[in-house]
């Protein structure tokens, strides 16, 4: 977390400064800290005790051990997570509304699986979020940046891992899947269209929020959907981790 919000910061810093025409840190680089990060996240997980090299299924028991198959895993997954939670951030209120319900959805797992001290800490995340989120609210007086999107994404992900819940993800945390996927189905719908000619785009805008706002939803509205489809997302996801 500290990481990533260290890393966030510095390219919020350079895009108020008006560094690099204010568009703040070069996207390669940015990516680069975060494998790096995710890396050493990764390797501590593996390494340190107790060693975390498991992927728990649904329904199956007991979870699979990936040996150093996981490391490259995590460190997608640690990565994914940060830029999903970033591409979300751009309503008021939506990034922070599913990453506190989602850090919820991983405290429920965490106490059901008695990690008591990685719940405590998920529901104190989800505090610390709604307590934001007052201030975040539309109309918002506080914003996220990314020295938090990235940083509650990276820990999210962390945290999934650390459950060995990870291939709920995608469930607990879908409105987040669903924002990155918009982009990337956007941007490479775009470029094997444009091989034959104008490029054309299945969403209005990306990320999704914004395709929603376009059709004539409000801020308020889009928000206030997406949390609720998120709250069964993870409801669904600690139900399957029953199994």
């Amino acid at each position: 977390m500290v990481g990533y919000g260290a890393l966030g910061a510095l390219d919020d810093y350079m895009g108020v400064r008006g560094l690099n025409s204010g568009a703040g840190m070069l996207g390669r680089w940015k990516m680069l800290g975060q494998i790096l990060l995710a890396s050493v996240v990764a390797l501590v997980l593996h390494f340190g005790p107790p060693a975390l090299d498991e992927m728990a299924i649904p329904g199956v028991r007991p979870a699979v051990s990936l040996g150093l198959f996981w490391l490259p895993i995590a460190v997608f997954i640690i990565v994914g997570t940060s830029n999903a939670v970033n591409f979300t951030d751009g309503l008021d209120g939506l990034a922070g509304s599913c990453a506190a319900l989602s850090f919820a959805g991983y405290g429920v797992i965490a106490q059901l699986q008695g990690q008591g001290w990685l719940a405590t800490f998920c529901f104190t995340m989800v505090g610390a979020i709604l307590a934001f989120l007052w201030f975040n609210a539309h109309p918002a007086e506080l914003i996220m940046g990314d020295a938090g999107s990235l940083a509650l994404g990276a820990t999210l992900g962390t945290v999934a891992l650390m459950t060995t819940q990870w291939l709920l993800l995608p469930v607990i945390g879908v409105i987040f899947v669903a924002e990155m996927l918009s982009v990337i189905i956007q941007v490479s719908y775009f470029k094997w269209t444009k091989r034959k000619g104008p490029g054309k785009r299945i969403f209005k805008m990306s990320p999704l929020h914004y395709h929603f706002e376009l059709s004539g939803w409000s801020e308020t509205h889009v928000t206030q959907r997406f949390w609720l489809i998120n709250i069964v997302g993870a409801m669904l996801g600690i139900a399957l981790a029953l199994l």
